[in-house]
């Protein structure tokens, strides 16, 4: 078997990344006892619609960003939004609309494993833990702690006076009369949220609107994984993201780079992002780009003549404070200056970095998508619209390029008085299937309302950046450092 120079690439960073993780994790900052470290690198993977973060830098709830980081203490609300939160073993959180999530414990021990609780303040999220290790996960909610185990995949949701946890792979241990129970997949157990009634095991699992959401993204985690080459370190900080919107290349006199997808020459890593103050941390630097994590954190950029950026693996990972990466930045650009004081009492503690307009692909109508040159992949929903390198290789030469796309989801719901989404929507390439209907749905000649015939199309939804990831605002902000 043939193995091209772009696996031997990924193979080699898996290596890479699996040491200096470890070194950087140990070394930045203690807990309050010997041998546990406050420092983990968690991040915020996905932002879709309204979503919020409170850093705990005083600023209280504030826009979230695709790639912050988050830290031991942080809060995490939706709106109409989802969001999801990535650990650095490939497990993850998911948010659904109108919920809240704290962060009580971030820790790392002296060992390397890592300890992390997650308490469920309203709504409903999953939690999707990768196999093996020696990694401890918490779920609280009420007066309720639950362990989760290795290749658990649950989903809590809050209603009213009620808790129910659907198992939907892997167990769970709750504590019951006497003493710790195993509860098994493919079961659903309610809690009272007040009073020590016991709990109850029901042994199935109600589907919810959300569900396929949890199980694409889970897929992709999974998938890309396992086809990066990537998947040997146990740190795979967004590596998974690194493959779908780019690709490595022996770029000639440069050497093996990483170039993300609808770059060309022109587009530069660093005219576009934010600075996020966390305190007793300093600045970290946040990029839009639905790929942004690895490459701000580790290794460095370089600008290969004729070819434009690149990143290149190597060195010390960098946590929280990544302002580092900026001295080892080669080529022809303004490098963004770290803001020198922290953000004022009650003010912003996100300052926008816009050098350049900040280029989108996204929705042209709804039935098709554009992708566009130097967007880099910003826009672009994430494992939706299937291999992206050969749009990026059309719209390189012609600016632009286009795929017809429908979407498919359940679309509003009423709640409260208010419409919010039962679901999520997700884009498709292609046609939309005809819509099978009953005979009671159609008209007495077989046609729909007196429509002609032909399968009914689902509009494009209308949450906000449904169909996109989180973006950077192309407004300056007026405060900070240069080019704010």
């Amino acid at each position: 078997m043939r193995v091209s120079a772009a696996q031997i690439a990924s193979a080699s960073l898996a290596v890479l990344l699996a040491f200096p993780a470890v070194i950087a994790q140990s070394s930045e900052g203690a807990g309050a006892s010997a041998g546990v470290s406050k420092v983990r690198i968690v991040r915020l993977s996905e932002v879709k619609g309204e979503v919020q973060m409170d850093r705990g830098a005083g600023g209280g709830f504030e826009p979230a960003l695709a790639n912050l980081p988050i830290v031991e203490k942080c809060s995490l609300r939706t709106g109409d939004g989802v969001a999801e939160v990535e650990f650095e073993d490939n497990s993850s959180l998911r948010v659904a609309p109108n919920s809240e999530v704290e962060f009580p414990t971030l820790e790392r021990l002296a060992s390397g494993a890592t300890v992390s609780s997650v308490r469920v303040v309203k709504g409903m999220a999953y939690v999707s833990l990768m196999k093996g290790g020696e990694n401890e996960f918490d779920l609280l909610f009420g007066e309720q702690s639950l362990k989760l185990s290795p290749a658990s995949h649950v989903r809590l949701q809050l209603e009213g006076s009620e808790a129910k946890l659907a198992v939907l792979d892997g167990s769970v241990q709750i504590k019951g009369a006497d003493g710790l129970e195993e509860v098994p997949h493919k079961r659903t157990v309610t809690f009272a949220m007040a009073g020590a009634a016991e709990p109850t095991v029901d042994k199935s699992v109600a589907s919810n609107a959300f569900d396929t959401w949890d199980h694409n993204a889970d897929e992709y985690h999974a998938r890309l994984a396992q086809t990066s080459a990537l998947s040997s370190t146990p740190y795979a900080y967004g590596l998974n993201d690194l493959a779908y919107y780019g690709d490595f290349a022996n770029v000639g006199g440069c050497g093996m780079m990483w170039r993300p997808y609808f770059a060309s020459a022109a587009w530069d890593p660093y005219s576009n992002g934010a600075w996020a103050w966390y305190g007793g941390m300093g600045y970290s630097w946040v990029s839009p780009y639905p790929w942004g994590w690895t490459p701000y954190h580790y290794g460095s950029w370089s600008f290969c003549p004729g070819t434009g950026w690149g990143w290149m693996p190597g060195g010390s990972w960098m946590g929280v404070n990544n302002t580092a990466a900026f001295a080892g930045v080669k080529g022809p650009i303004v490098v963004p200056k770290v803001p020198i004081h922290p953000p004022r009492v009650g003010g912003p503690g996100l300052l926008m970095v816009n050098q350049r307009p900040l280029v989108r692909s996204e929705v042209g109508s709804s039935s098709s998508f554009v992708f566009r040159r130097d967007s880099a992949g910003l826009g672009v929903p994430r494992d939706e619209l299937g291999r992206l390198n050969g749009f990026s290789r059309r719209a390189d030469v012609r600016g632009t390029a286009s795929t017809q796309v429908y979407f498919r989801a359940p679309v509003s719901a009423e709640a409260n008085g208010r419409t919010s989404f039962a679901g999520v929507p997700s884009m498709q390439r292609g046609s939309a299937p005809p819509v099978q209907m009953s005979r009671d749905q159609m008209g007495g000649e077989g046609r729909m309302g007196g429509e002609s015939g032909g399968g009914a199309r689902m509009s494009a939804p209308t949450m906000s950046s449904a169909a996109s990831e989180s973006h950077v605002s192309a407004a300056p902000s007026s405060s900070g450092g240069h080019g704010h």
